[in-house]
């Protein structure tokens, strides 16, 4: 309503000014045909009546000598006498203070008006800043035998009437004011009364909560169509208090379930390196060898790291919401990726650092998990390579541990690269997808970050930051 106001008044506003411009232009060129047609007929009396010279072209300039300023005076008008061919005879500029210009008329002009069959020519100008309505014909001698060519000039002075279109338009711009602030206040009091009541039914639908029980909205003396609205809603409610008991023990269920799945993909991961520990141990196993005991120590200790993995899993299968659990000690990082990836015992697999000693407070089963995690995933991606390689690197930085896991493996396609730390995603045939969101909370959990970069067929660079305290 606002709006249709304002460019209701904006529309009448131009309308108002074209029709007073249309109006001005049709006004101006009346009264110059008026004050025309009365200079021609004094000419014309000049001419046949009082003139003593002989009527003709050579005499123009004799005929008018001083007649011409007062012709031109009592009508307001410039006149200027040309000859035929368009030389200049006379003007009434002589008396004037404007400037007079004595150059004759274009050949363009004096065709023009032989052309026409009126034998007249209107044409409008403006000379610094004065606009000028000029009209052309000829000066008939007797028996209607042209002698000349008269040049009649109107001075167009519209101060006047632009000072009332300014008066008229300032008094209607404040009745469109008046009127603009009564559509405010209409529209403010009148949208107020119309959404009363939808305001009561917004009021309640942001209140409205899933896992809270709502109440049905109760309104009266309100209209049909609010009351469909109202019913609309309160039926809303009693359907969204079924659906939240459904979700919920939705919800519990599929909690347990991706507990279960997680549990076990965690239980696996040990497993195979202790297989493969144990197969190692029995194809190298040899009595008679010297250092039988400290290999069988050394198989030992690895077990029953994967054993200890096992059994945190184990203990924290009771507690869903508190696994993995933290347990932030002071451990030597270097010795204990080393341990890590001792158990793999693959050629392909490098481990680089420039770091001696380097400590952190960070659970020690927890940091085992993220990097076999990140070797196993590395193993399997180069399975296929002739010449795999995989290096893991410990940097220190600061305050931080960087742990870069790199591989010239498959890599990974754009298309999957933002689903890579989604649960139960996998490009594998086998597996739940569950290890790389996992570690990924844990990493977070400490405050670091794990990121990746990758190209397809070329390989895959893994970095997980770690902070020292």
């Amino acid at each position: 309503m606002i709006l249709l106001v304002l460019l209701t008044s904006i529309l009448i506003l131009v309308v108002t000014v074209y029709q007073y411009d249309e109006q001005t232009k049709d006004y101006n060129i009346q009264r110059f045909e008026r004050k025309e047609v009365i200079a021609k007929k004094t000419i014309e009396l000049e001419l046949t009546n009082k003139t003593t010279h002989a009527v003709n072209s050579d005499n123009l300039s004799k005929i008018f000598q001083d007649r011409i300023y007062e012709i031109s005076s009592i009508n307001k008008l410039n006149i200027t006498i040309y000859s035929l061919k368009g030389n200049l005879l006379k003007t009434s500029f002589g008396n004037a203070f404007e400037k007079i210009d004595t150059t004759p008329l274009t050949a363009y002009i004096v065709s023009e008006l032989a052309k026409n069959s009126n034998h007249r020519i209107l044409k409008n100008k403006e000379i610094d800043g004065t606009s000028y309505q000029t009209s052309y014909s000829y000066i008939n001698g007797p028996k209607f035998k042209r002698i000349g060519i008269l040049e009649l000039q109107f001075t167009q002075d519209n101060s006047e009437i632009e000072a009332e279109l300014k008066e008229f338009i300032y008094r209607l711009s404040l009745v469109y004011l008046l009127m603009f602030l009564l559509a405010i206040s209409f529209a403010y009091f009148l949208s107020s009364y119309i959404t009363r009541s939808i305001k009561t039914i917004s009021d309640k639908m942001q209140q409205t909560r899933l896992n809270e029980r709502n109440e049905k909205i109760i309104l009266n003396n309100a209209s049909s169509e609010i009351e469909i609205l109202v019913d609309a809603y309160n039926n809303m409610i009693d359907q969204l208090e079924e659906s939240a008991v459904r979700l919920a023990k939705s919800e519990r269920e599929q909690a347990w379930r991706e507990m279960a799945k997680q549990v076990a993909h965690e239980i696996k991961n040990p497993l195979t390196p202790m297989r493969l520990s144990v197969q190692s141990f029995e194809r190298k196993f040899n009595p008679e060898d010297e250092n039988i005991k400290e290999k069988l120590k050394e198989y030992s200790q690895t077990l029953i790291q994967q054993i200890d993995v096992m059994s945190s899993i184990a203990s924290a299968f009771s507690d869903f919401a508190k696994m993995p659990t933290q347990k932030k000690e002071k451990i030597e990082i270097i010795s204990i990726v080393k341990l890590a990836l001792d158990i793999f015992n693959e050629k392909s697999l490098k481990y680089l650092t420039k770091e001696k000693e380097l400590y952190a407070f960070l659970d020690k089963t927890q940091l085992i998990r993220i990097v076999t995690n990140l070797v196993k995933n590395a193993l399997q991606a180069t399975e296929n390579e002739e010449n795999p390689f995989i290096n893991v690197e410990v940097i220190s930085k600061g305050t931080k541990i960087k742990i870069v896991v790199s591989d010239n493996g498959k890599g990974i396609s754009d298309a999957v690269k933002d689903l890579i730390f989604e649960p139960k995603f996998t490009t594998k045939t086998s597996g739940m997808g569950l290890g790389l969101p996992m570690i990924k909370n844990i990493i977070e959990a400490y405050d670091g970050a794990i990121s990746f970069t990758s190209n397809k067929g070329t390989g895959t660079v893994f970095t997980v930051i770690l902070p020292k305290k």
